[in-house]
């Protein structure tokens, strides 16, 4: 399984972005799909995530700005990112746990990770 990131950029505060991430191979759509960030000098931290029947997560400080989604026929996962802030800025990991549910919150049982995508948020 591969993942491939992309969608990150420079946005001011209060602007939108939207991650993908594709993947190959035949798992997919029976995995769960993760979204993790990691800002400068500090741990990975597990944004959001959702299930193969599509159940979500979503840590509390992007409650009600970011939506996680996929679509199982495009093999790609997306993190819609909404009212932005500073504190968002950070290197964005998707991952794979090769399990249809529940998601894990634990970094360790993820089995696969993209390359990261670069989120920075700034006037």
């Amino acid at each position: 399984v591969q993942l491939q990131a992309s969608g990150g950029g420079l946005v001011q505060p209060g602007g939108s972005l939207r991650l993908s991430c594709a993947a190959s191979g035949s798992i997919f759509s029976i995995a769960v799909m993760g979204w993790y960030r990691q800002p400068p000098g500090n741990q990975r931290e597990l944004v959001a995530s959702v299930t193969a029947g599509g159940s979500t997560t979503y840590a509390d400080s992007v409650k009600g700005r970011f939506t996680i989604s996929r679509d199982n026929t495009k093999n790609t996962v997306y993190l819609q990112m909404n009212n932005l802030k500073p504190e968002d800025s950070a290197v964005y990991y998707c991952a794979l746990e090769a399990t249809s549910s529940p998601a894990s919150t634990f970094e360790k049982d993820y089995d696969y990770w993209g390359q990261g995508t670069q989120v920075t948020v700034s006037s």
